[in-house]
């Protein structure tokens, strides 16, 4: 690969634009740049639950992810992406993010009431990635019903991922040797 990025101050954008990757430019108040930052900022925050992480099987997940969300931050790159044939996200992503989710539920009792996002550093940084996927996915939601170019696989893999963090939040919580913190919807 080339040099990218030999150059990272530009000074294109001052006038308030910023440039897609096919060479147009958009302001930078543009819904796309919107999902394209709430993407950047949940892989972010998935690497830092990562860092928090020992668990090798799980680290890996979640670098597979990291990639993933590169990916659709690429679809999110290009609005003209289905006409070049770049797909960020297949069949067989979302089939392998349920394997694992289930996996890992799998491991878990039944859940019987609802869980604050607490119990350990990882736990909470867990939830924190879930609420800004729910973020993300919302976000796309709106970009695919203004410009109609957001494929289904990459909702779906937003929804799925939303579900897998719930999840591996709650095997997080045991690993750490925490417990799950109950509502009390009476306090």
């Amino acid at each position: 690969m080339g040099n990218r990025l030999s150059k990272i101050t530009t000074r294109t954008g001052d006038d308030g634009t910023t440039g897609m990757a096919d060479g147009s430019r958009l302001s930078k108040a543009d819904l796309r740049f919107d999902a394209m930052g709430v993407i950047d900022g949940l892989n972010a925050h998935i690497g830092l639950l990562q860092a928090y992480l020992d668990d090798p099987k799980i680290i890996k997940q979640l670098s597979d992810i990291q990639h993933r969300l590169f990916n659709i931050g690429g679809e999110l790159a290009l609005p003209n992406h289905a006409d070049i044939g770049y797909i960020a996200i297949t069949d067989t992503d979302i089939i392998l993010l349920e394997e694992q989710l289930d996996e890992h539920n799998d491991t878990l009792p039944y859940l019987k009431e609802f869980i604050l996002p607490a119990g350990s550093v990882a736990t909470a940084q867990t939830h924190i990635a879930r609420s800004i996927c729910r973020d993300a996915e919302r976000t796309l939601i709106k970009l695919s019903l203004r410009d109609g170019n957001i494929r289904k696989q990459t909702l779906q893999y937003l929804n799925r991922l939303s579900d897998y963090l719930f999840v591996l939040a709650r095997v997080v919580v045991r690993l750490d040797g925490g417990q799950e913190v109950l509502w009390q919807k009476d306090l």
